[in-house]
């Protein structure tokens, strides 16, 4: 049943209380009672209440029992249900999906550790949205294990969602550091957030052309990068059931070993890049000439040392000349350090040949240009020069790259290769969201192997989620929406921005003249949406409570329906 008002031209609107019949294939609306006599807010009252809204209390004034931040859990939760992510994890309603469901929305909420996110159900309408409120640390911990035995089934529908054959597949590995020494993934390693010292586990993310993760693998924190590729290779074909495939890496990822092997794997194609050192092998050889690069930033060559190969070499000055200043500024450091070390030998305060090397090494390993610094120690002499020389024939390489494909010209031109390699930006976009206070994958403090690969699968989920919304509001954050501009520039050219965002960055503002927002505080925005328990003032404790969520501003409403315009 509903309340029906219409409209009439000299009177006073007719109320009727209608229900909606099915005859066949026709619907009717049959009038059950003419209810005129009504005001027109009793009328609304009345609408209200057909829906399901709660009331206030009409016989007395009402006071406010509780408040909690509603609007950015409304957000989250719409875009989880536009991604069918319940149906993504099981299709079977379980209390261990809707907990995962919550820990993912809590993770993009606010990132915390599973002990705080369970003490923090009440703080906002979370708990009680996802129905969660009452679990437990112990009871997430739980919930980690049942999503980690369904990680393989939800990645296979992730890439059916996302991925088709011949798709071009992002990836890239990264690392986070760990607290503790209990895990048999926790290794020494290089350590990609420059905490030295200290133990990690390494992970590797999937996406889809946009950037969008389908899938993260996880090892060991003293796994080199190339020994990761091949079986994501095998997950694309075997798991994924991709028949023909386009995989891109950096060259640190796919090594000439690699590419042996995958050029005996049947479809599956690549895009990488050459190495410094086998660029100026090319250079030393005559193949590269620089002066190609007077007319033209790109042009594209063949040699025997890459057979079924096309090698583009591209020339960015703008990076020359960044690198050039680079190197340069790092030694005049050296030098300046080198002399002080010099100083000091001179004056005898350092004679020991062994002690004027340890000082000495300090310094050009703090500037990494020892290759370029002739060094002489002898006990109580210390001499050094820059060679000019090795500067010179670095220099010459600045700004230089050559990307190297098994892809025919036919289905791939040269424009389109440093695109799709340059593509890659988006996955390492994708770890500095995970790494930073957005989803904080970092510090990992699991002790048991599986509870890792768990938690940052959670991670990857949560990043499915952002990455959604954040595309959903790219018109109300400082994003660049003019995305077309990114398939039609220059490759080769630094990457700039719209006139439209260089305004939006400058001003801070919108074209409507409102604020621009980052992800994070378009959701402390949403947040002031608050959800108020209430009851009837001196009433009795055992008398019901009734809730009024706080009228959504403009802004916070353009954010909510641009949810709606999520796709999969």
């Amino acid at each position: 049943m509903y309340i029906d008002i219409v409209p009439n031209r000299n009177s006073r609107p007719a109320i009727l209380l209608r229900e909606s019949v099915r005859e066949g294939k026709r619907i009717i609306k049959r009038t059950i009672a003419n209810l005129s006599a009504l005001s027109l807010q009793q009328a609304e009252a009345i609408r209200a209440v057909l829906k399901g809204e709660a009331l206030a209390p009409a016989d007395g004034p009402f006071e406010i029992i509780r408040s909690r931040p509603h609007g950015a859990v409304k957000a989250i939760a719409a875009a989880m249900r536009r991604l069918r992510l319940a149906t993504l994890l099981d299709r079977k309603p379980s209390r261990e999906r809707d907990l995962v469901l919550a820990m993912i929305a809590a993770r993009v909420l606010e990132p915390q550790s599973k002990l705080a996110t369970a003490r923090s159900w009440g703080h906002s309408t979370l708990g009680a949205s996802f129905g969660v409120e009452g679990a437990d640390e112990n009871a997430l911990y739980a919930a980690l294990d049942w999503l980690l035995e369904r990680q393989d089934g939800i990645e296979q529908r992730l890439a059916n969602r996302h991925l088709d054959d011949g798709a071009r597949v992002l990836y890239d590995l990264s690392s986070s550091y760990f607290e503790g020494e209990c895990c048999a993934l926790a290794q020494r390693g290089y350590s990609r957030d420059g905490k030295k010292g200290t133990l990690q586990v390494n992970y590797g993310l999937l996406t889809d052309a946009r950037g969008c993760p389908v899938s993260i693998s996880v090892f060991a924190g003293n796994t080199a990068d190339p020994q990761t590729l091949l079986p994501q290779v095998e997950k694309l074909q075997k798991d994924f059931a991709l028949e023909s495939v386009i995989l891109v890496g950096d060259r640190g990822m796919i090594s000439q070993k690699q590419i042996a092997t995958l050029n005996e794997t049947s479809g599956v194609e690549w895009i990488s890049a050459l190495k410094s050192g086998a660029i100026r092998k090319l250079v030393d050889a005559g193949c590269i000439q620089l002066d190609l690069f007077d007319e033209r930033n790109l042009f594209e060559l063949a040699h025997a040392d890459y057979p079924g190969e096309r090698l583009i070499v591209c020339r960015n000055p703008q990076l020359a000349e960044l690198r050039t200043h680079k190197r340069r500024a790092l030694l005049e450091a050296t030098v300046a350090e080198l002399e002080t070390v010099k100083r000091m030998v001179t004056q005898g305060r350092l004679k020991d040949a062994e002690k004027i090397g340890v000082r000495v090494g300090r310094v050009i390993n703090k500037y990494k240009v020892a290759k370029h610094v002739v060094l002489q120690i002898e006990a109580g002499h210390f001499s050094f020069r820059i060679d000019e020389d090795k500067v010179a024939a670095e220099a010459a390489l600045d700004g230089l790259y050559v990307i190297r494909t098994s892809l025919p010209s036919e289905h791939l031109t040269s424009a389109d290769a440093v695109r799709h390699y340059k593509g890659l930006s988006a996955v390492e976009r994708a770890f500095r969201s995970l790494k930073s206070d957005d989803l904080q994958i970092r510090p990992i403090h699991h002790h048991s192997e599986n509870r890792v690969r768990a938690h940052l699968f959670l991670c990857m989920l949560a990043y499915y989620v952002k990455w959604h919304l954040s595309e959903a509001w790219r018109g109300l954050l400082f994003a660049d929406q003019d995305q077309q501009r990114l398939l039609e520039r220059d490759p080769v050219a630094p990457a700039t921005r719209s006139d439209a965002a260089l305004e939006k960055v400058a001003s801070k503002l919108l074209t409507d003249r409102s604020p621009a927002h980052s992800f994070r505080t378009l959701l402390n925005e949403l947040a002031t949406i608050v959800r108020n328990t209430c009851r009837r003032t001196n009433a009795d404790p055992d008398e019901g409570t009734f809730e009024i969520d706080t009228t959504p501003n403009a802004k916070q409403r353009d954010a909510l329906a641009l949810i709606d315009a999520i796709r999969l």
